[in-house]
């Protein structure tokens, strides 16, 4: 029986006289809480389960990973469809236009043309390749047998023993059974294996492109990085930038600051919008806070760049696709182009891409060329691939100086007519030499009679902060660095800025990190062509590329140091620039050591063959008839000017001040005179070779003058 509850009970009410005694009252208690059923506490508990953030991240993670591998199989397969269709042509033509850019959708449809061309072509082979197949497996197996039979009867003859014949076609039997057992046992494995890789490769790629929902994906990517670019998205950006009147401009607005956005279009691998500021807000104040925007517009620094467009007051956004700038883009046309030439007057070398993902292409013709950047950002390779499109044009010739020396430039041997690789102070000397012999060269052209026609000279030497920082002193203590009136690099090099565009005599150099000590200011300011890969400083960048660059928005020193190695900025007239902007970012085709050397070996094949000098040769002894059968090499005929021109890069003072007369008259005397071939004077080899012949075997001494 449970146990009743007392409860004591006051009146209410004022106090009176008579007290109203406390009631006291019995009532029953409560009834006993009634047990929770198993089914609330198991539903409780699953709520509990399914709410704690342990369960859904696990749960987001199977869903990420598994949309990581379904997609990703959509990724590839696309990508292989874009591979063997004309997809992506197709897809670029509708953008140019909606666009309305009907120039760039006739040049995608023309390359959609020639890739349905060159796809029929390797169709049609197909069709002829399974009989030469056959034909060629018929052949060789005949052919194979043949010579085991007949390897079979030599052992036979040696050793006596007529079983002999069949040893090596037996023992070859046994290898080829061997390897079928071998792959029997791997078959197996393999296959059960292979989906798994499969699998793998899907889910490596969907994890790359993150492909999978938004809700699935990690929480520093699910918090809007790399989401569209719209416009509330660009105001919003500029609205917290942390400039006042800006963002009270927009607050003024009634459009919320819409009628500040020109269209957002498509431009390459992102999107590109114009902003016009409102009045009292400068276009440097939106430049100088370039980190603070882009996080706005949730992406990285690098994929957001700010130029200055003629529009007043105006500044143009081009803002990447999140991750697009870390993908590679595709081979050099000159690797996947074996029939490719160049023109140097006017031809363009096909350098890379812009930020549009539009062919980025460069002219050489009469610019002198200077690349700089930090160590190991790709310089080198940069300027080599200018040099290799120009190689292509069998009238240019080549003095290059190398002052790394670790085989950068070999390639160009045999195609250059000077090579001089290494870095000591003896290889600066040469280099020195080198330049100062191609001012002799210069000289000679400037006084030939008006209308002579020149070829191209290029003098490149690379790493030149070598050769500007040289202690070396000549034997009148002339200093061969620094950049004083005395130096005798920098004279020479200043000397061709000066004067050497009008003669086709061109001066590239490539220097790293560049400083007034290793990059003199009045010759970096020589150079019509200017570029830059990732810099440490904006004083660099200045020095790089020139003030009107950096102030029209030119940032080399914001580019990521090995993450953006191979991207160039670049201030020349010679490149197609935007109207309004003073520099173009350029993402440089990669052309490794190898493909360099197919490149020059085509090149090799379109001259009659050059002598490399590998170093400049000194003294006063030198014989005119042996030094022009050696600049003359392999082929059956130079001409003159060549003769002459090589003659000079290899004895300066001996040979630089030689006109056609004097060339003609050493001839003569020898009797190998030079004679009109196509038009034009030549010296032939056999001719040459015959004179020295004769004159040697008459016991005569060489000529010294």
């Amino acid at each position: 029986m449970s146990e009743n509850v007392v409860q004591f009970h006051k009146p209410t009410g004022p106090p009176a006289d008579d007290a109203a005694p406390t009631v006291l009252t019995v009532v029953p208690d409560a009834p006993p809480a009634r047990p929770v059923p198993l089914w609330v506490r198991s539903g409780r508990a699953v709520k509990t389960a399914v709410t704690h953030e342990r369960t859904r991240s696990t749960g987001r993670a199977v869903a990420r990973h598994a949309s990581y591998t379904f997609n990703g199989g959509r990724i590839v397969a696309r990508r292989t469809w874009d591979g063997r269709t004309g997809a992506r042509y197709e897809r670029m033509i509708r953008a140019a236009e909606a666009a309305g850019n009907l120039e760039v959708a006739e040049e995608w449809e023309e390359r959609l043309t020639r890739f349905r061309a060159a796809r029929h072509h390797r169709r049609m082979d197909l069709l002829h390749s399974p009989a030469e197949a056959a034909k060629g497996v018929a052949v060789g197996a005949g052919m194979s047998i043949g010579v085991l039979v007949a390897l079979g009867v030599v052992m036979a003859i040696n050793t006596g023993r007529v079983g002999d014949v069949i040893t090596p076609l037996t023992a070859t039997i046994d290898f080829i059974a061997l390897l079928i057992r071998i792959v029997q046992i791997v078959w197996g494995p393999a296959l059960t294996i292979t989906p798994f890789l499969a699998l793998l490769a899907m889910w490596s790629v969907g994890r790359k492109q993150q492909a999978a929902p938004n809700w699935a994906l990690p929480a520093n990517v699910r918090n809007g990085e790399g989401e569209p670019i719209t416009p509330s998205i660009v105001v919003k950006a500029l609205r917290d930038l942390g400039v006042p009147a800006l963002r009270n401009a927009i607050k003024e607005m009634g459009d919320a600051g819409a009628s500040m956005l020109g269209p957002i279009t498509i431009a390459g691998c992102g999107v590109e919008v114009d902003v016009t500021l409102p009045s009292g807000v400068s276009t440097n104040e939106v430049q100088n806070k370039r980190r603070k925007l882009a996080e706005n517009l949730t992406r990285h620094e690098h994929e957001v760049f700010i130029t200055i467009p003629q529009a007043a007051r105006t500044v143009r956004l081009w803002i990447a696709d999140s991750g697009a700038l870390d993908e590679p883009i595709g081979p050099s046309p000159l690797v996947t182009d074996e029939t490719m030439t160049a023109d140097y007057t006017k031809g363009k070398a096909p350098w890379g891409q812009d930020l549009r993902g539009d062919a980025a292409a460069l002219s050489l013709y009469q610019r002198h060329l200077l690349i700089t950047g930090l160590s190991n950002q790709g310089k080198t390779v940069a300027l080599r691939s200018l040099a290799l499109w120009l190689s292509l044009d069998k009238s240019v010739q080549f003095l290059m100086g190398d002052l790394k020396g670790v085989g950068d430039w070999a390639m160009f041997d045999g195609l250059a007519t000077t090579l001089i690789q290494g870095p000591t102070d003896e290889h600066v000397i040469q280099v020195t030499e080198m330049v100062e012999g191609a001012v002799d060269e210069m000289n000679r052209r400037i006084q030939a009679p008006p209308g002579t026609t020149f070829p191209p000279l290029i003098v490149l030497v690379d790493e030149a902060q070598v050769a500007f920082m040289c202690p070396a002193k000549d034997e009148d203590k002339r200093p061969y660095g620094g950049s004083k009136a005395n130096s005798r690099y920098f004279m020479a090099v200043r000397k061709i800025h000066n004067q050497g565009r009008a003669v086709n005599v061109l001066m590239w150099q490539g220097t790293q990190d560049p400083t007034n000590e290793n990059l003199p200011k009045l010759v970096r300011e020589g150079a019509h062509t200017r570029a830059s890969l990732a810099l440490g400083t904006e004083s660099q960048a200045r020095m790089a590329l020139g003030d009107k660059a950096v102030d029209g928005g030119a940032a080399p020193n914001l580019l990521r140091p090995g993450l953006d190695r191979g991207t160039l900025v670049v201030a020349s007239d010679g490149i197609d620039i935007p109207a309004g902007q003073s520099s173009i970012t350029v993402r440089t085709h990669y052309i490794d050591d190898d493909a360099a050397e197919a490149i020059t070996d085509r090149a090799k094949a379109l001259r009659d063959g050059v002598t490399t000098l590998h170093a400049i040769e000194r003294g006063e002894e030198h014989d005119p008839l042996a030094d022009i059968a050696v600049v003359i090499g392999d082929a059956p005929r130079v001409r003159t000017k060549d003769v002459l021109a090589r003659l000079a890069a290899r004895n300066t003072d001996a040979y630089g001040g030689w006109s056609f007369i004097d060339l003609k008259r050493v001839l003569d005397d020898a009797g190998a005179e030079p004679y009109k071939s196509d038009g034009v004077m030549v010296v032939a080899r056999d001719r040459v070779a015959r004179a020295l012949a004769n004159r040697d075997g008459d016991g005569s001494a060489s000529a010294s003058e």
